[in-house]
């Protein structure tokens, strides 16, 4: 997992409330178990019309949007069902960090494992980075995850909070698999010592 320390980017606006994991990545591009490629599905059925060409209109296809790696977004992301291909398919598109003021727990959960940093912030600090935001290439948000801070294109600031296992973990680059692997030596040693039991 790559490790998340800083990040700048220009944030891309998504002012939609309630947005589920069916809207991320619609049921039909679940048959895969890979994490790649799901990008281009990402919020597909907004942003395609139905002869599959792009819809304008839709923030990322935007030209202002279309390298953001923050998502700036409405209430409670990523409710409904609890499949990790929305996080796989935001972390394909390019997408870091997406801030809102709530997100669905199955959904924050699965960020962290797959190296995206989920910010929740107040009502009124969103209303601020979606004026920022709305700016488009003319505005970046600086993401500082040891300092646990947003620094906004004219120097102010919001401050988030942030689980510190969970910013080890993002800081590190470890997934379930890297924290295991992390026991290594300890795991070894244990089984070595099994081993001397056995021909004892």
């Amino acid at each position: 997992m790559q490790p998340f320390t800083t990040l700048t980017s220009t944030p891309a606006p998504l002012k939609v409330i309630n947005v589920d994991t069916d809207m991320i990545i619609p049921k039909q591009y679940l048959k895969t178990i890979k994490r790649t490629g799901l990008g281009t599905a990402l919020f597909s059925e907004m942003r395609y019309k139905e002869d599959g060409s792009e819809n304008p209109d839709f923030v990322l296809n935007q030209p202002a949007y279309r390298k953001s790696e923050i998502l700036v977004a409405g209430d409670n992301f990523g409710c409904g069902s609890s499949r990790e291909h929305a996080p796989w398919a935001l972390l394909d598109f390019g997408i870091r960090c997406v801030i809102s003021t709530s997100f669905a727990d199955i959904f924050y959960n699965n960020c962290f494992k797959n190296g995206i940093l989920p910010i929740v912030v107040s009502p009124e600090d969103l209303e601020k980075l979606f004026d920022d935001a709305d700016r488009g290439s003319n505005a970046t948000l600086t993401v500082d995850l040891e300092k646990q801070q947003i620094t906004g294109p004219d120097g102010g600031t919001v401050s988030f909070d942030i689980d510190p296992f969970r910013k080890h973990c993002l800081m590190n680059g470890l997934d379930d698999i890297g924290l295991t692997m992390e026991k290594a030596p300890k795991i070894e040693a244990f089984e070595e010592k099994l081993k001397a039991r056995a021909w004892a």
